[in-house]
């Protein structure tokens, strides 16, 4: 299998992965705030989201512009404004798998040498079409084994309180 291939398993796999971490996430759970400035379960799983919509415009900006600059967003503005701490969990899961599986579809298609293209983004410099996909791969990725860790720390607190 060539390094390409290899790398768009791995990003198909990305909704997998999420929603192994997620199996039985309910209730007060999907709520709790491991540390201050951490991310519930709720939260993480609308970031996935949107993060793969923008994803999805890079990806395309990338596929069909000449170095198309790639705008950074301010992660933390996205979850207080577009309201992250209220959106169903299920919804963002729903939203993040569609929105994966689109920008599959879009990428196992294209030739080699698509994966050569460059845009530049905002913060990183120049990036080829494969490092951002790489970078969307990693991305799945990280935030399922974050979630792991906030529901196990759920778990260890909801133990360690009094009359538990």
């Amino acid at each position: 299998m060539s390094e390409i291939e290899e790398l768009l398993e791995r990003f198909r796999r990305g909704p997998e992965l999420v929603a192994v971490a997620m199996i039985g996430a309910a209730g007060s759970e999907v709520d709790y705030v491991p540390a201050p400035g951490a991310w519930s379960v709720r939260q993480i799983m609308a970031h996935l989201a949107d993060s793969e919509m923008v994803g999805a415009d890079r990806f395309r900006r990338v596929i069909a512009e000449d170095n198309p600059t790639l705008m950074v967003y301010d992660q933390d503005a996205w979850a207080a404004k577009l309201d992250y701490a209220r959106r169903k969990p299920s919804h963002s899961m729903e939203t993040f798998r569609r929105t994966r599986a689109d920008n599959y579809e879009l990428l196992k298609g294209l030739p080699e040498e698509a994966f050569a293209r460059i845009g530049t983004h905002s913060e990183r410099g120049k990036m080829m079409l494969l490092d951002v996909v790489r970078m969307y791969a990693d991305h799945a990725e990280g935030h399922a084994n974050q979630l792991r860790k906030t529901r196990a720390a759920f778990k260890s607190a909801k133990a360690a309180a009094p009359g538990h």
